[in-house]
């Protein structure tokens, strides 16, 4: 109970029993899958964090007057915003990675809002659900994740109007101890990493959608959940104990299916409710979209340090070209922190209690990310040059025959030893193209198209007509 250690999460994650396969076999011990396990690291890094650095990741619950991690709170005061991005900012630089817990917490604070306001208008009784939901996730310190994006077939239909009614995760059947769900939802970053599923709708839904119009959360082990493990383009590496680059951490990402999964009444924090589908996907999105701006400013920061590390050992660090991508670098990562960090200055409380995010800044951050990120990337990969593309694998390093020759010929700077230089190599490698990171870059809380609809919606585009009217000296 309260605040876990590393260890203890890790621990904790041994006692459930999910149904995952990967490369078309069935998991039968998650946790030690060399795969999956640095992704679960780097989840575990939030808990590590929280005993390094207690000042930041802990602070106290008012719904129940406990410490908690900062990733089960939702924000109750202007400076819990603040303290998202900083969180996100540290955790990442210190993993190189997505460490996978921000969309739970971005699903908590997103029902914390909303549950709230569909009570009001319906005397509904979701929001007491969700506030016992929360004292249990903060009193066992747990994990969530965030089940949001549909699979959606065809894009151009409705939920309602599919030919196959699963395409959106909806109810099949209504008992009198809860429901039934049925569907899929893809890109489930880190659902083996974390105790509960929290299920989201993905889109705004019309009255015909209404059994679509869901939001719900269970265990990951629950019956009927199955997690197929996707692809990533240096996947293997972690299972082949070599040339994996980050040490430590990685990322992986499921498809969840949802396959006739029984959730009971006091799990469900959204049912039927349709036209409150919108605000639950544009609120998660927009906190997302921020999380994100501190996330990858912390990832730059990583990828900064590994330009710099390589320009030590390649004998280039004082060529004027090269320091000056770094300084390109460090803009940019600065600059989605400040969009973030401003995102959390202008937040406002809401009914609720919670405090929310500006969405317009939130949005332009993300924005940012999707070119700078990309950018920031083609930097790196120049300032640490060419062998990052065809680099010989580190068993022909150990092989006897050419190793020695390898290492005499690869090697920089004398004085720094030449399997320093092939490691910060490999770093660049996986800060650069891992697929699960470089394309969230992009599409991680919707699509840029959605970011710049989301921008022109939230924006108070009147007050900037009047006031350009005013200048004018034109009278309404």
């Amino acid at each position: 109970m309260g605040i876990k250690t590393k260890d203890e999460y890790i621990e904790s994650l041994r006692s459930l029993n999910p149904v995952a396969y990967m490369f078309g076999e069935r998991l039968t011990n998650i946790v030690d899958n060399p795969r999956l396990r640095a992704g679960i690291e780097a989840t575990g890094a939030t808990y590590e964090m929280a005993q390094l650095d207690p000042g930041l990741m802990i602070t106290t619950s008012p719904l129940i007057n406990e410490p908690v991690n900062r990733f089960t709170l939702p924000p109750s005061t202007l400076e819990d915003l603040v303290a998202r991005v900083k969180v996100n900012r540290k955790l990442a630089n210190y993993v190189g990675t997505c460490h996978q817990r921000c969309t739970g917490l971005d699903c908590l604070t997103a029902l914390a809002v909303v549950t709230y306001n569909v009570d009001q208008k319906y005397n509904t009784e979701y929001f007491p659900r969700f506030q016992e939901f929360l004292k249990y996730m903060q009193k066992n310190d747990f994990t969530a994740n965030a089940g949001v994006t549909d699979v959606k077939g065809d894009r151009s239909l409705a939920p309602h109007e599919q030919v196959d009614k699963d395409m959106f995760v909806r109810v099949v059947e209504q008992k009198a101890d809860g429901i039934v769900v049925r569907g899929a939802k893809a890109h489930q970053t880190g659902s083996l990493s974390a105790h509960e599923i929290i299920v989201l709708p993905s889109r705004a839904m019309a009255k015909e959608d209404k059994d679509y119009a869901l939001a719900f959360a269970v265990p990951a082990d629950t019956k009927g959940l199955i997690h197929v493990v996707g692809r990533s383009t240096l996947d293997m590496r972690e299972l082949d104990g070599c040339d994996i680059g980050n040490q430590y951490y990685s990322k992986y990402c499921q498809t969840l299916i949802l396959d006739d999964v029984f959730v009971p009444w006091e799990r469900v924090f959204l049912f039927g409710e349709s036209e409150f589908a919108q605000d639950m996907v544009v609120k998660f999105s927009a906190l997302h979209r921020q999380s994100h701006g501190g996330c990858k400013a912390g990832k730059i920061d990583c990828m900064i340090g590994c330009a710099l590390t390589m320009m030590d050992f390649n004998g280039t660090s004082k060529v004027g070209h090269l320091k000056e991508k770094v300084i390109d670098m460090i803009h940019r990562a600065e600059t989605l922190y400040g969009c973030c960090l401003a995102s959390s200055y202008e937040g406002t409380k809401q009914p609720s209690g919670t405090y929310y995010i500006d969405t317009v800044l939130a949005n332009a951050s993300k924005i940012h990310e999707g070119k700078e990120m990309a950018e920031a990337t083609r930097l790196m990969i120049d300032a640490c040059g060419g062998f990052v593309a065809d680099l010989p694998s580190d068993r022909d390093f150990s092989n006897p025959e050419v190793g020695d020759l390898l290492k005499k010929y690869l090697k920089g700077v004398d004085s720094i030893p030449v399997e320093k230089r092939i490691k910060m190599y490999r770093l660049a490698e996986k800060l650069a193209l891992e697929s699960a990171d470089t394309i969230s870059d992009i599409h991680g809380g919707g699509s840029p198209a959605a970011h710049r609809v989301t921008i022109f919606r939230e924006t108070n585009v009147n007050d900037k007509k009047k006031a350009a009217k005013r200048l004018a000296g034109i009278k309404e």
